[in-house]
């Protein structure tokens, strides 16, 4: 065999090994994970560079707010001196516009650099210090995204057109390789925000849902005293702002709507008001109840949870009987508070929220903060704007239009037509001091909707015991009465068809949660 045909023999097995070397290469990027293609690439272009005598390889993204080739892969054999992690298009203005038109750069001395290009010869001798290279755009989409250089650093080499065709192939290997990791890291992200959108929404409508269940029995506030009109004007001043409100007052006078008719008339109202009752939580749950919790976070935490702040993030959160939040738990609503951040429960992670908070209480909280019981500073942080909603027997001037309407809305949910209240009926209830407030009176109308059937209303309340004057008494200590009073009336029992759960118009573990802590015993 011939000289020349076996020099022609061997480059064509040398090509053969190449192109297969190549189809591995780019089979192997195919199958593998997008966390992965960093360390193929920069593997890849060791045996590149070890397989065609090179000493260094760099591989950089362009970043268009810099304007600059940020290097972000790179290989150098031993003894070389690594390219720099940032080249402005300043240092290079010819190579920059050249790969910016997917041309590439080649110079086997520095030399064939054109005039033109006098900027760049200057930088590749004192910066980039290659004595002969091969710069190739990297091109995804159609779209220049970033460049490779191969460079000698040794010696002079002279570049075969085998040698350009095949760093051609190599980058567009790592090219495509690039733009598949984009393409899965978006996609992943793009799965990672519909699922975390499709967990709020799933958790907004789990609360809408609960939501629904319970009866909102107005949807706005009944009345036309002086004393409601106050409250109402209070809520209209503080709704446009972002300012916490703390509604005060007594069991069943309406606080959780006057906090939705703050957030109706509020920025957030496109949004779902999102509650927590604080007093029908078990201590162990409420830090997760508010503030959500990682996968195996506590024994039963099969699942990462969002918690009620986060669902409320950008909307308002509602909680009720927040002088039942556990002291241990205060020092975090303080910080929700002053700085809008949290931690999930068993999580170091920051997690920012923007929520209008709203609290209620029927506790006197001055008392608590004496006794120890609730944070001082907390107290102030909360009671910015302070809103008292008034007892029933305090506004005894809106019972009638109360009467009204709840005889009229009780009874078309129940089919019945009531064309007029008895007299008698009427001033025994402005006589009756109505401890359990509102609530109280809607249930008093339920019940004897139930029994009369007559077109009449009427109602007999002597078996219902006035309670004893409440004043100088705490809001603790009329509650505490009014339950038992409630419990002696239902001979005790809490749930079911005519308990005092459903007098009170609470839910049975709410009621039991608050006897516990009033010291209620169950009997009454």
């Amino acid at each position: 065999m011939s000289l020349s045909l076996r020099a022609a023999t061997e480059e064509m097995q040398d090509q053969l090994r190449f192109e297969h070397a190549l189809s591995e290469l780019s089979l192997r990027f195919v199958h593998l994970p997008p966390e992965e293609v960093d360390n193929e690439i920069e593997s890849s272009m060791q045996r590149v560079c070890e397989a065609m005598g090179l000493d260094r390889a760099t591989l950089a993204k362009y970043d268009e707010n810099q304007r600059a080739f940020e290097l972000t892969h790179r290989w150098a054999g031993p003894g070389v001196e690594a390219m720099p992690a940032l080249v402005p298009d300043e240092q290079i203005p010819w190579i920059a516009t050249k790969i910016g038109k997917s041309e590439y750069v080649q110079f086997s001395t520095l030399d064939d650099y054109p005039e033109e290009a006098a900027r760049d010869r200057q930088t590749t001798r004192d910066v980039v210090k290659a004595k002969s290279g091969t710069i190739l755009p990297l091109i995804a989409g159609g779209r220049v995204f970033g460049a490779i250089a191969f460079d000698a650093m040794t010696a002079e080499r002279q570049w075969s057109a085998l040698d350009t065709q095949r760093l051609q192939l190599v980058a567009q290997v790592f090219a495509n390789a690039l733009a598949r990791k984009r393409y899965d890291e978006n996609l992943r992200d793009a799965y990672a925000q519909i699922k975390k959108l499709k967990d709020k929404l799933e958790t907004e409508n789990f609360y809408l849902r609960e939501e629904i269940k319970v009866e909102y029995q107005h949807r706005e506030v009944i009345g036309q005293s002086e004393r409601i009109r106050r409250v109402l004007k209070s809520a209209e001043q503080v709704a446009v702002t972002d300012s916490t409100v703390m509604l005060q007052g007594e069991t069943g006078t309406g606080k959780e709507l006057i906090a939705r008719a703050i957030h109706d008339m509020s920025r957030r109202k496109d949004r779902l008001m999102v509650k927590v009752n604080c007093a029908a939580l078990p201590s162990t749950l409420v830090e997760s109840e508010l503030f959500g919790r990682e996968k195996g976070a506590y024994t039963g935490a099969l699942t990462r949870e969002m918690g009620r702040f986060e669902v409320a993030n950008g909307s308002t959160l509602f909680l009720d009987e927040i002088g039942e939040l556990p002291l241990e738990l205060q020092a975090k609503l303080l910080r929700v508070l002053q700085e809008g951040e949290f931690e999930r429960l068993g999580s170091s992670k920051t997690i920012k929220v923007d929520v209008r908070v709203i609290v209620a209480t029927s506790r006197d909280l001055k008392l608590m903060v004496q006794d120890g019981k609730f944070r001082e500073d907390l107290f102030y942080r909360i009671s910015v704007f302070p809103i008292y909603i008034p007892p029933l027997r305090d506004r005894r001037e809106d019972i009638p239009m109360l009467v009204w309407h709840f005889v009229r809305e009780i009874g078309r949910r129940m089919g019945r037509n009531v064309d007029d209240v008895r007299s008698s009926t009427m001033k025994a209830f402005q006589s009756y001091s109505w401890p359990g407030n509102v609530r109280e009176l809607r249930n008093v109308i339920e019940r004897h909707l139930i029994t009369n059937s007559s077109p009449i209303f009427e109602a007999d309340l002597s078996g219902m015991e006035s309670a004893p004057s409440t004043k100088g008494r705490s809001l603790e200590s009329v509650e505490q009465n009014h339950i038992r009073e409630v419990l002696k009336s239902c001979g005790g029992r809490i749930r079911g068809i005519g308990g005092a759960a459903g007098v009170l118009g609470l839910k049975p573990s709410t009621l039991e949660s608050r006897m516990k802590k009033l010291g209620i015993p169950r009997h009454g």
